[in-house]
């Protein structure tokens, strides 16, 4: 049962992301409310709850978020209020079609076997933040299992300290338990979203170090708890 919901899954996002593909296409200048009506329906189509804790911090360049499924994406397109900037492997934007999902809206594509690609990171960064974009990162650069958080890239810290972005961590738990594309599993559950204290780099030398335990000390905490 919880394969068959899976691919059920693998086919409706299949098929609602062909749909918003063309709606941002059309309404391009709509594209934000766009996406957070689509994840919104996500909710009702998979089966899932959230549970928020914290809230987003309006002055925030940055958020640093743990990765486990493709639904931290959805999830936090629906909730938080900022028009997000995600920044994603590049081959995602090169699957024919389904690829626009972020040209259109511009999200950030970064290609990890280039020496160069910092240099066009920071270029894209700066770019959205002059159009009032909020950069959403998975600082861990994979996914994980969710029951834990995975060593954090140094190039996240580089940028935030580079560009001077005040950050705020976002922990997601149990989104991998609800969807599992690896593992091709699905079951329905309560996904929550827990927003950590703002940083600024600037202020802390080993802050990047502190956001990676606190993040880690969350998650576990919350673990124990479902």
């Amino acid at each position: 049962m919880k394969r068959l919901k899976a691919l059920y899954i693998v086919v409706e996002f299949a098929l609602t992301v062909l749909v918003i593909i063309v709606l941002m296409k059309l309404f391009n200048k709509q594209n934000r409310a766009i996406r957070r009506a689509w994840a919104k329906m996500q909710k009702h189509l998979i089966g899932y709850s959230i549970k928020t804790e914290g809230s987003p911090d309006s002055e925030v360049k940055m958020l640093l978020i743990n990765h486990q499924s493709i639904l931290d994406i959805v999830v936090l397109e629906e909730l938080h209020p900022a028009n997000l900037a995600w920044v994603a492997k590049k081959e995602i934007a090169q699957i024919p079609i389904w690829g626009n999902i972020l040209s259109i809206p511009k999200m950030i594509t970064i290609d990890r076997e280039s020496k160069s690609s910092l240099i066009k990171l920071f270029k894209d960064v700066k770019d959205r933040l002059a159009h009032n974009r909020v950069i959403a990162i998975f600082p861990e650069g994979t996914r994980g299992r969710g029951d834990k958080i995975l060593k954090f890239k140094d190039g996240t810290r580089v940028l935030a300290e580079k560009l001077k972005l005040k950050v705020q961590p976002v922990v997601i738990v149990g989104s991998r338990k609800v969807f599992d594309s690896q593992n091709l599993t699905s079951q329905s559950g309560e996904i929550k979203v827990i927003y950590l204290d703002p940083i600024n780099p600037n202020e802390n030398k080993d802050w990047y170090n502190k956001v990676q335990e606190d993040m880690k000390e969350t998650l576990a905490k919350h673990t124990q708890l479902t």
